[in-house]
């Protein structure tokens, strides 16, 4: 298992947290998302690596920024 932490930014209520919740579940080999909405702070963790790239592209799919790795 790995596991990366990112910031998103733009999250302002349960719902936000929830729809990057989704979206990041959708990627391959996630088996789990933890968000600190207050913080902003995204643990994505996988059954192995996640392409950052991947994770960028799911937060910003669900209408946020990432802006920290």
């Amino acid at each position: 298992m790995s596991s990366s932490i990112y910031t998103v930014s733009g999250m302002t209520c349960g719902g936000c947290a929830g729809t990057v919740k989704t979206e990041l579940g959708k990627i391959s080999g996630v088996t789990a998302v933890d968000i600190e909405l207050a913080t902003g702070r995204v643990t994505v963790t996988g059954d192995g690596p996640v392409d950052e790239a991947l994770v960028r592209d799911a937060v910003e799919g669900a209408g946020y920024e990432l802006t920290a790795v």
